[in-house]
Parts: structure tokens; sequence; C-alpha cells
């Protein structure tokens, strides 16, 4: 969730990346997600399922992003295909 949330605010093309309200939220969602699914414990792929329902109305692009046709739906399944999964220890 943090790398994720990190990655918004550091993209070229936003100028308002998501906050940390953002990532709990996010972590909420995926919490419940897991619990939907019968587990107690949240996995990589619930917070990537998540992620692009949580985050794009959360998300300020900038003019020239806006101004190429760019969505905040392409960037979030950009970052999400970008940022490393966690490895399990």
């Amino acid at each position: 969730v943090v790398s994720i949330i990190g990655a918004t605010r550091e993209h070229s093309s936003i100028s308002l990346g998501a906050s940390p309200r953002a990532g709990i939220a996010l972590y909420k969602t995926a919490q419940a997600w897991a619990a939907i699914g019968g587990r107690d414990y949240v996995t990589p792929d619930d917070v990537k399922n998540m992620a692009p329902s949580v985050l794009p109305h959360r998300m300020i692009l900038n003019s020239t992003a806006r101004l190429r046709g760019t969505t905040a739906d392409q960037l979030v399944e950009e970052i999400l295909s970008k940022v490393e999964v966690p490895i399990e220890r």
C-alpha cells in the first residue's frame, strides 16, 4: 500500500498524488475484500484488486496528461504494473 501511494506522488503525470487517507482507504477496502473471500489476512492481490476503485478519484493529473487524454484509471493501472510485490519472509 505504501509503495503504491508513494508511486502516485512521484509519477510525472500526477500533480497531486494519493494522500495518507487514501492509503488507509485502500488498506481497509483490501481488508473487506479479503473478508468477503473468507480470509482474515490481506494479500497483495487484494490491494491490487481494490486500487482501481479507490485511487483514481483521489489524484489530480497535470495539465499535460489531461491534454493527452490520459485518465487517472490508466495511471493507476500503470503504477500497479510497475510497483513490485513485497516478498514474503
